[in-house]
């Protein structure tokens, strides 16, 4: 049983509110709450992430950053993960760890797969390749849909 979610109130890297089912609506969402304490997160998630959106372009793919008392971050230090100096994909910050705390999630990374229809069709959590093999088939039953 899926259960349809009214909103997910996140802050975008500039402190602005925004609500992530009503900025993309009508689009697959596939959520990653990382944190950049986390290697598991920032050494395969990460990357896996990234990978998922280049494979699947029609989905979007977007990062939460959980903070957690004395591991909040900053626009600098959340970017300071990537290479490349660039956001992958968007990144917006779960100040207080809400978001963390609506999806009862076990750790981090908590993928989050949301249907167009704003429906949660998957809450996995992890990072290694089980976790991986789990995201990749109901991305693949989601989307080839």
């Amino acid at each position: 049983m899926h259960s349809f979610i009214k909103s997910i109130p996140v802050l975008d890297l500039e402190g602005n509110a925004v609500d992530l089912i009503t900025a993309y609506q009508n689009k697959v969402l596939l959520l990653i709450i990382y944190n950049n304490d986390c290697l598991g997160c920032t050494g395969r998630a990460i990357p896996l992430a990234y990978e998922f959106q280049q494979k699947y372009p029609t989905i979007q793919v977007a990062g939460i950053h959980a903070d957690f008392p004395n591991r909040k971050r900053t626009k600098a230090n959340i970017k300071s993960i990537f290479t490349s100096g660039e956001n992958p994909f968007p990144i917006y910050i779960d100040k207080n760890h809400k978001v963390y705390d609506q999806f009862k999630a076990e750790g981090t990374p908590q993928w989050l797969l949301i249907t167009e229809k704003g429906e949660l069709y998957r809450s996995i959590f992890g990072s290694q390749e089980n976790a991986a093999n789990r995201l990749f088939y109901a991305l693949e039953s989601l989307v080839e849909k």
